[in-house]
């Protein structure tokens, strides 16, 4: 049986789409094993991700023992699912990991595929995914019978929240493997501080156009604010499926002169282009760009869902009700009213973040799981 550290281990992370948190997740943790020596290989779908998708996998690449495998992997069932389950497995017998790691639900079911074994343990880190379906809707319904299906396939459950492991035994069950807790982390050149861009607006959004992370919400929010004769500007950083229908949203309600949009940028940039951070998300796990905000001390306020609060901690006061405007809009308003308060408070919040939410402890953390899940066998 392998052993950690005294052994390498063979680790084959695998994951759908190769982009946002998710992604980013995984390649701080395959660096970070890379680092202690072991040696790590990661499967990603190859129709997602673009150029960026494509430069990261190149640049990590040379870095990982086992290497970058790209297959066609669609997000919802598919008639290609067992062909890629077929490749995947072949890249198990030829690569023999001694970890299989799948991160989301895609991914996850996948590896968890892989019949029992005392060699090879099966791990699965959902991300939220298919977690985000409410039971009651035809897709919830089908991915809650998977989930409940291959619980017990599972060897060791990590979870990047209280929230997510919660969540999950909720609606899902109690499983018979382990259940670990290990909270995202950022590295020790994220906590530099940021200047402020001399073209900054009140109000900058950092993140992917997409329902979830609410970007129209916040949008409703500098309506709100501006109706009130509140003269706010806002910066949007990021793309998505929602990019034209938000583009839309600002046309119809007379935004134009005072919202831009910046596309895709690193987090920092974005970070830079604004005086307060909003995170208007209508759910979310553990999302990195509030860790990497708090990190580097910008001052922030954000939605009140998912794992957002354990980031915090003590300093929910700066989170408000999701998915209403007008709970946004206000406090906006409050930390737009006082920037000595907002910038004392993210102070704080970055020496929390040192001490509970680094890269270091974040990759010890999973490698303890892998060692548990070792041992109990």
């Amino acid at each position: 049986m392998p052993e950690i550290p005294e052994q390498p281990l063979r680790i084959l992370h695998a994951v759908r789409a190769p982009v946002g948190g998710i992604f980013r997740h995984i390649l701080d943790v395959a660096n970070g094993q890379a680092d202690r020596g072991h040696h790590v290989g990661l499967i990603a779908d190859s129709l997602t991700g673009g150029e960026r998708g494509t430069a990261a996998l190149a640049e990590i690449a040379p870095r990982l023992k086992l290497g970058v495998h790209r297959i066609p992997i669609h997000r919802e069932p598919h008639p290609t699912d067992a062909v890629v389950w077929g490749r995947m497995a072949r890249l198990i017998r030829r690569l023999k990991p001694d970890v299989l790691h799948g991160h989301g639900a895609k991914a996850g079911a996948f590896v968890r595929l892989k019949s029992a074994s005392k060699r090879i343990v099966r791990v699965y880190t959902p991300h939220g995914g298919s977690l985000h379906y409410p039971p009651n809707t035809m897709m919830g319904a089908f991915y809650s019978r998977l989930e409940r299906a291959l619980m017990n396939r599972t060897d060791l459950f990590l979870f990047e929240s209280a929230f997510a492991r919660d969540t999950y035994q909720r609606i899902i069950g109690t499983p018979k493997g382990l259940v670990r807790c290990v909270f995202n982390g950022v590295t020790a050149a994220e906590f530099d501080p940021i200047a402020k861009a001399q073209d900054a607006t009140d109000v900058v959004y950092v993140g992917e156009f997409r329902h979830i992370k609410g970007a129209d919400l916040l949008v409703d929010a500098i309506a709100r604010l501006r109706s009130d004769r509140r003269p706010v500007t806002l910066t949007l950083a990021g793309d998505g499926e929602e990019t034209e229908a938000i583009k839309a949203q600002i046309q119809r309600l007379g935004l134009g002169e005072i919202v831009r949009f910046i596309g895709h940028v690193k987090a920092r940039y974005g970070f830079s282009k604004g005086s307060l951070l909003v995170v208007p998300s209508r759910g979310d796990s553990m999302p990195y760009v509030v860790i990497e905000a708090a990190a580097a001390g910008i001052p922030m306020v954000a939605a009140n869902v998912g794992g957002i609060p354990e980031i915090f901690g003590p300093y929910t006061d700066a989170l408000f009700a999701p998915s209403m405007a007008s709970a946004m809009a206000d406090a906006i308003k409050i930390a737009l009213d006082d920037p000595a308060g907002a910038l004392m408070r993210a102070k704080a919040l970055r020496e929390r973040i040192f001490l509970h939410f680094s890269q270091k402890a974040m990759v010890e953390g999973v490698l303890a799981g892998y060692r548990d899940a070792f041992a109990n066998r």
